[in-house]
């Protein structure tokens, strides 16, 4: 046993098996053994067998890089990555290599798109303009000038036309009107003119006589700058708003002067009854709730009871008018609360043509009880409305191509996209920045003309300082071009001029904010889109806007070409989508987390696609989406 025992020490298998002391030790040979062994094989790894030594030989040698570092998981050493390359054959019989292009399985094994079937409903139609002129409501000549000169305009709309003359005469009113027919001025005409009418000449020092409350404060400055406008020839009455966000020091000193028009946000009035004794509603004549079903959405019902409570102890006469685009049940209890023998007035509700005005204006009206009056909403005619299924894996992919074809590849287009959340807005607005407007390591003369003029971003949050959302406001205004990613702080009563693209990223969370959405564009007559992206789970959100007589063209997601000559200037535009964690990382960007969406493999580099439309099949030769 003992000589079999030694033969075994000489043998092949004394590498895996080597003698041992009682210790458990390995004895001094077989240690100088092994180490021999581990020399040998530390050379062997350093160079390839001799077949594939033959097969490579034609390959330089490639040093390592800097990027190539090893993971470390628990202590144990992973692979080294490093970035794979396939060679190709050039002139002269050489090899070289180049970096393969990977793809994404974004584009395999998606799941199938459900057929959606809704049904056809006649949609609601609302005449925006009439022939009547503001001439026809005996106003004040500066007045009338005013309107022409400095509004730009010269006939009334319809909601106009049926509420000034109501108002005028000191009835209280429910006024219900599509998204952009001009309701903000159907209130403001009447209260300039009633105020610049008084026989005692209005102080500054009498404190308000109207009080405007909005939901939002974008909305508050917006209606605030409308006023002011009308006010122009009459100076002795100032107008003034209090927001939140706004310092209460500045603000009491203003109410200290004395503000004749005030317009504000319910939270920051109530914080100033409580806190500021200035304050004073003895002369309050008009109350003005400016998208009441908004301010009870947001939860401002507690303070909108306050201030009626404050209002009824110093003044018992005034007029109050309620105006929305929709109206809801929480609406009409508040119209129960505060109007007193109240005019509907509904564009949609034939009865209330300007024929028969005196009718109308003696009639005492019930106000809006049944579901299908509350149900159905107006929609401009000028508004095309389109609808799309997409996976929840290619969401993300579909709106980057989207933006980048409207915005990059088409002239004057002005975009808003509406998240659910202020997480979501910050998440893709950073993401946008660092990948739809990259283009380093790209030559000049492949940029697209004046692109990073046309591809701009913005965002609105209720997270944001009001100083930053007020810039942001101010800027998107004025601007002809743009992208706006927003919450639904700016779904309500915003009259954000030129805009072209409404897109819905996240599904409204009723169809009354589906229509103050798209509401943003095509307003007072001017033409719009918008675009409603739904996952496969979500398809019956189309019949439930079809409940509402509400209807949307179906939009199939297709890969399709670019426009002609714009595929050169893609890779300097944006990264290919399966791209885009690479991107991340490689400027740090703060939302990694974004990587993960992607699972790549290698692939041949003709297999390179981008998704740059949205049309059916049968109109993909057009570059374009209808409208």
């Amino acid at each position: 046993m003992a000589g079999a025992r030694g033969l075994l020490l000489h043998g092949p298998e004394a590498r895996a098996v080597a003698p041992r002391t009682c210790s458990g030790m390995p004895l001094a040979p077989e240690r100088r053994q092994a180490k021999a062994t581990k020399r040998k094989h530390q050379g062997s790894s350093e160079a390839p067998p001799a077949k594939r030594r033959h097969e490579t030989a034609f390959l330089p040698a490639k040093k390592p890089s800097v990027k190539e570092t090893q993971r470390t998981f628990k202590g144990n050493t992973q692979k080294t990555f490093s970035p794979k390359k396939y060679s190709v054959s050039t002139g002269g019989g050489k090899q070289e290599e180049r970096p393969c292009i990977k793809t994404s399985s974004l584009f395999k094994n998606n799941p199938e798109i459900p057929e959606l079937h809704r049904p056809v409903v006649k949609q609601e139609r609302e005449q925006v303009f009439t022939p009547e002129s503001f001439h026809e409501l005996g106003l004040h000549p500066h007045l009338i000038s005013t309107i022409t000169t400095v509004l730009k305009m010269s006939s009334m709309t319809s909601v106009q036309k049926q509420s000034i003359p109501v108002l005028l005469e000191g009835r209280d009113a429910l006024v219900r009107s599509q998204t952009g027919s001009g309701k903000t001025l159907a209130y403001c005409i009447p209260v300039v003119q009633s105020l610049q009418a008084l026989k005692s000449k209005i102080q500054r020092s009498d404190g308000p006589y109207a009080l405007v409350l909005v939901p939002t404060r974008e909305l508050a400055l917006q209606s605030f700058d409308t006023v002011q406008k009308l006010l122009k020839p009459f100076t002795w009455i100032v107008p003034g708003v209090l927001m939140g966000g706004e310092k209460r020091k500045s603000e009491k000193a203003r109410l200290r002067k004395g503000i004749n028009i005030l317009i504000s946000t319910p939270g920051r009035l109530v914080d100033h009854i409580k806190s500021t004794k200035n304050i004073r509603f003895s002369r309050i004549q008009w109350l003005v709730l400016d998208e009441a079903d908004r301010i009870l959405d947001l939860g401002f019902e507690k303070d909108i009871t306050v201030i009626l409570n404050a209002l009824n102890a110093e003044c018992q006469k005034r007029q109050n008018i309620l105006l929305s685009a929709t109206l809801t049940e929480g609406v009409t209890r508040l119209a129960d609360i505060s109007l007193h023998n109240p005019v509907s007035i509904s564009v949609l509700d034939k009865s209330h043509d300007h024929s028969n005005t005196e009718g109308r204006v003696a009639r005492e009206v019930a106000l809006p009880q049944t579901s299908n009056e509350r149900d159905s909403f107006a929609i401009p005619e000028s508004l095309d409305q389109h609808v799309t299924l997409v996976p929840s894996k290619l969401r993300l992919v579909c709106l980057a191509a989207f933006v980048l074809q409207k915005c990059k590849f088409e002239k004057d287009q002005k975009m808003i996209i509406f998240f659910s959340s202020c997480e979501l807005v910050e998440f893709h607005y950073t993401l946008f920045l660092h990948t739809l407007l990259s283009s380093s390591g790209a030559p000049a003369s492949r940029q697209l003309p004046s692109a990073s003029s046309r591809l701009k971003f913005l965002r609105l949050h209720g997270n944001m300082k009001q100083e930053e959302r007020t810039a942001v406001f101010q800027e998107f205004s004025h601007s002809k071009t743009g992208v706006l990613l927003c919450t639904d702080v700016a779904a309500r009563g915003l009259d954000l001029p030129r805009v072209t693209w409404i897109i819905q990223y996240s599904a409204p969370s009723s169809p009354a904010e589906y229509i103050h959405r798209i509401g943003r564009t095509a307003r007072i007559g001017c033409r719009g889109s918008s675009l409603l992206i739904l996952a496969p789970s979500e398809a019956e959100y189309v019949n439930s806007l079809a409940s509402h007589k509400i209807n949307s063209a179906v939009l199939h997601p297709s890969l399709c070409n670019l426009p002609q000559g714009a595929e050169a200037h893609l890779p300097c535009s944006i990264p290919p989508p399966w791209a885009c964690g690479e991107e991340l990382r490689a400027k740090r960007c703060p939302q990694k987390s974004l990587c993960h969406f992607y699972e790549e493999e290698e692939n041949k580099p003709e297999k390179h696609h981008a998704i740059t439309s949205f049309l059916p099949p049968e109109e993909q030769t057009h570059p374009t989406l209808p409208g």
